[in-house]
């Protein structure tokens, strides 16, 4: 049965940006006549902003985006987070890293003697998995089409456990998009490199691969990904309407006649399983 997911970090209002993955990601799911939950990715306490919950369910619910279930915390899911580094460091694939930022390589990899050491426990140090040379990745992607990379070449280890000892997306991600509750993820083009590090983990683990579709990233007046980090603007629950049209547009889909959200959306489901099913 197809499930698919929206999952923002509770690191600030819904914007834009956060607006088209997750328009694109209820529409796939209702034109497939599948089911779509919401999932807050919440496993950055740091980086948390009071209210963050609260005023991204309000606004995904003003645009007429309510999950078809109660709210997931990914939180909540730390014990299948520990089960999976528990099975990779019985597989020898992880190692205990010491490296700060001015250790490591250019492209944020340990190139010290780390991954000779004994494996440690201790919670001053970051966990990190062996990219093997070949680690040669594809997958069919239902809007970039055909994605090939040599992961290897990309980055020989990466990390899964950072030095404070809250899990690095990269696991959390593959983790709960691949224990076989998803089926589908729809997200923005930013995240595809990131695609081939998680399906890496999911075949290291044994874990399910769901289908990928990365859609266009909205982008400012300079070039910039819209994003929390950039202070994009919060979406305005009044103007829903307007911002559905916009975002239809965005994603290459016809403008709908209707200028309620429940009625917009259903127009524009049809246009996405025209397009994209």
């Amino acid at each position: 049965m197809y499930r698919g997911r929206f999952a923002p970090s509770p690191t600030g209002p819904l914007h834009q940006g956060s607006l088209v993955a997750a328009l694109a990601s209820f529409l796939d799911a209702q034109a497939h006549r599948g089911l779509w939950v919401v999932r807050i990715d919440d496993i950055d306490p740091p980086r948390a902003v009071d209210g963050s919950v609260e005023a991204i369910l309000e606004a995904l619910h003003a645009h007429g985006l309510d999950s078809a279930q109660a709210t997931d915390f990914q939180s909540t899911h730390a014990p299948r987070f520990d089960e999976a580094i528990d099975q990779l460091a019985a597989k020898g694939l992880i190692f205990s890293c010491t490296c700060t930022r001015r250790t490591l390589s250019p492209t944020g990899c340990c190139v010290r003697e780390c991954a000779s050491r004994p494996l440690t426990a201790q919670s001053s140090v970051s966990l990190r998995i062996k990219v093997p040379d070949p680690s040669n990745l594809t997958f069919e992607d239902r809007v970039l089409g055909r994605q090939s990379l040599a992961l290897h070449e990309n980055t020989s280890n990466f990390i899964i456990r950072r030095r404070d000892g809250l899990y690095a997306y990269q696991l959390a991600a593959a983790v709960d998009d691949g224990n076989g509750e998803i089926s589908h993820v729809v997200r923005g083009a930013d995240l595809a490199l990131s695609t081939f590090r998680q399906i890496f983990i999911q075949r290291c683990l044994g874990l399910s691969t769901p289908h990928y579709a990365h859609v266009p990233v909205v982008t400012d007046a300079e070039g910039q990904k819209l994003s929390k980090q950039t202070l994009a603007t919060p979406v305005e629950v009044a103007n829903a309407p307007s911002l559905l049209q916009n975002t239809f547009e965005h994603l290459g889909l016809p403008r709908v006649a209707a200028d309620v959200p429940a009625k917009m959306l259903e127009e524009a489901r049809a246009h996405w399983k025209e397009m994209r099913c």
